[in-house]
């Protein structure tokens, strides 16, 4: 069939399950709006903003694990996005910004309404597109999707000037989509070497960050901890991976965690970093992070090994196959000295913030409100520190939070996300 092609867009989004576009119109994108009319089991949320329409398609990406999408007009329209792109890719959440363009004979002329924005979010995005043929459009839009949820999912661009999506060409649909992302299986060699170090340790802890809660590994997180009898500490990514109340749990590592999660960090003679990447809020000083430890670095990303903190083992692949392999081969292990020094630390945790701390009181009351089964969303400051530290995810809630870029006014866009998804 022949199609304009913003309808093309409106098609490929449909071959995706796309049941839901934050968006705010604009010159360029008016032809895809005009499309939209024809696709009434696609529901659009006007945003104020732009930025707000990123960030609310990030918050519907995280909680219901498809690709959030959100669509913006070109020059100031595609650039207010930018923010809520870098956030996604920070925390690696998987979005696809569709944006508008002045038309193909005037790109690069410094034309009304025209950035470069292909080169502005090139940083910011696992990939990004400008599609200059109607013909090469559905194949782009559909191989954005995938770039999108592969590997460590994050944000895609497609930037379309204003003649493509009315320019027209024969459309072919496609069935069986969205194809389910391969999981990447680790290698067995790396599983061995792992599981020998473990055997070895007197003194194991697991730090474990954001990699987890994106794979769906709490189960398995929770089933290993306990096989080996190691505590475990969170980065703020890595909150809700791990319940909040489980006896091994020391909480927030870094400079706003425990005394417990960090003097375990610092005395630990094994470091199992499960899908986390070292951020500077954790490790502080690098020579002084962990001196005592092996570091075996578990993460589906292979260019996070060694980054930032050498380790002397790595273990490549989806996080939860990678528990789920060490889980088959490890022995119950039981460290009573080790563990008994982590609980004379959480005792000192607790005596330095009291129950009638006014953050604490205030998370122990929203906790009993919500009865431990919300998605708790913030924006970042002050109480987004107060909910890491007080709140206790367990296995009912969730926090959705902008961790590595740190970005202000994310919360009110991602709560509207998270409550559309939901």
């Amino acid at each position: 069939m022949t199609l304009t092609g913003a309808r093309i867009v409106m098609e490929c989004l449909r071959e995706q399950h796309v049941d839901t576009i934050f968006g705010y119109p604009g010159g360029k994108v008016i032809p895809l709006y005009d499309a939209l009319y024809d696709c009434p089991d696609i529901c659009h949320i006007l945003t104020a903003h732009e930025q707000g329409a990123s960030h609310a398609a990030d918050g519907y990406a995280r909680v219901t694990g498809k690709v959030g999408v959100c669509i913006a007009t070109s020059g100031p329209g595609s650039t207010n996005l930018i923010t809520g792109i870098a956030t996604a890719y920070m925390d690696s959440s998987p979005i696809v910004a569709i944006t508008g363009n002045v038309g193909t004979p005037w790109l690069g002329k410094d034309t009304f309404q025209e950035v470069d924005i292909i080169g502005m979010t090139m940083s910011v995005t696992k990939h990004n597109y400008q599609v200059r043929r109607v013909e090469d459009l559905a194949g782009v839009i559909r191989e954005a999707f995938e770039v999108a949820v592969s590997g460590r999912p994050g944000p895609v661009l497609v930037d379309i000037p204003v003649d493509v999506f009315f320019a027209k060409c024969e459309y072919e649909p496609v069935t069986g989509l969205p194809r389910k992302p391969v999981r990447r299986q680790p290698r067995p060699a790396a599983v061995e070497e792992t599981l020998s170090l473990i055997a070895a340790s007197r003194r194991p802890m697991i730090y474990a960050g954001g990699g987890v809660v994106r794979s769906g590994a709490t189960d398995e997180l929770i089933a290993f901890a306990e096989r080996i009898n190691a505590p475990v500490a969170c980065s703020l990514m890595g909150l809700g991976g791990f319940p909040g109340d489980h006896p091994l749990f020391t909480g927030l590592v870094g400079m706003h965690g425990s005394k417990a999660s960090n003097m375990g960090v610092t005395n630990c003679d094994l470091l199992l970093v499960v899908g986390a990447r070292f951020s500077d809020r954790v490790v502080g000083i690098v020579d002084s992070f962990a001196p005592g430890a092996h570091v075996v670095h578990m993460d589906i990303d292979p260019a996070e090994i060694n980054k930032n903190i050498p380790a002397v083992q790595a273990v490549i692949g989806d996080i939860r196959m990678v528990l789920q392999a060490l889980n088959e081969r490890a022995g119950h292990a039981r460290q009573t000295e080790w563990m008994n020094m982590i609980e004379e630390w959480r005792a000192e945790d607790r005596a330095c913030t009291p129950e009638g701390h006014i953050a604490r009181q205030i998370m122990r009351c929203l906790r009993e409100l919500t009865d431990e089964d919300a998605i708790i969303v913030t924006d970042v400051g002050q109480h987004q520190m107060w909910t890491a530290q007080y709140y206790m995810f367990g296995r009912r809630s969730e926090l959705i939070t902008s961790g590595g870029l740190g970005t202000m006014g994310f919360g009110l866009g991602a709560a509207i996300g998270v409550k559309v998804g939901c």
